[in-house]
């Protein structure tokens, strides 16, 4: 017998977005059960009529695939906007290219680096939810010489937009290389949209550059731009742990 689910539980295990995406699309009055309107909070079978953006939830999901990009500058993480004709997506080799997937924590169009890719719900869940402590690091290029005494009011986070914005841990890039005064690393356990460069423009400063090197224990390491590579069980735990 079926037991029901949270709603955004059951799209996300089918592999169309991760959970957070699927309480968006309940929000945005896209998800259909049983020919009546979902609302957040919902449940339901896995053998309802569920559909999504008009079209029906698969019943049997792909085997679980997650893959890791490096993210080139210039492409987006959505998988479909109308108004940017390249994606992330565009760059997944076959048989990637035919699975559905998506993003386990976006990089905005003008960042790059590491980036997750993969149609298991319950593993991006786990990536992007705060709670679960998975720590991404960052390298940010500013637009002018970073002051440490800044590092408190970055720790501490601002209120933007009715989010709190904050970074775990703000580390000055060591003296001597070329704009080392600008340069500074940046660790998250969240990542709201566009949190790092909102976190600075609120102190004031501008994002020049952005490129996110670690997520949990792996590291973007020998990975050509817009290059992917499918990862283990064993990599999929590295990725789910945090070294400090």
């Amino acid at each position: 017998m079926d037991t029901p689910e949270r709603i955004q539980k059951l799209i996300a295990a089918a592999g169309i977005c991760s959970r957070r995406e699927a309480e968006r699309l309940i929000e945005d009055g896209k998800v259909r059960v049983n020919d009546k309107i979902a609302q957040l909070g919902d449940k339901a079978l896995v053998s309802d009529a569920i559909f999504v953006n008009n079209k029906p939830l698969l019943r049997q999901p792909e085997a679980p695939v997650t893959l890791v990009m490096n993210k080139p500058k210039g492409l987006i993480c959505s998988n479909d906007d109308p108004f940017n004709v390249r994606t992330v997506f565009d760059l997944l080799p076959p048989p990637y290219s035919k699975m559905r997937m998506f993003c386990a924590g976006r990089l905005d169009k003008d960042s790059e680096g590491l980036l997750v890719l993969t149609n298991d719900g319950a593993l991006a869940h786990r990536l992007t939810h705060p709670g679960a402590g998975v720590i991404k690091r960052y390298r940010v290029l500013l637009n002018k010489p970073f002051n440490t005494a800044d590092i408190p009011k970055l720790l501490e986070g601002v209120e933007d937009d009715g989010e709190l914005l904050k970074a775990e841990k703000v580390i000055p890039a060591p003296a001597g290389g070329a704009d080392a005064s600008q340069r500074v690393e940046v660790h998250l356990c969240h990542g709201k949209k566009r949190e790092i460069r909102r976190l600075f423009e609120a102190n004031r400063y501008f994002v020049k550059k952005l490129v996110r090197f670690q997520i949990g224990g792996i590291i973007l390491k020998g990975l050509p731009k817009g290059a992917v590579r499918r990862l283990g069980n064993k990599d999929i735990e590295r990725l789910c742990s945090s070294p400090r």
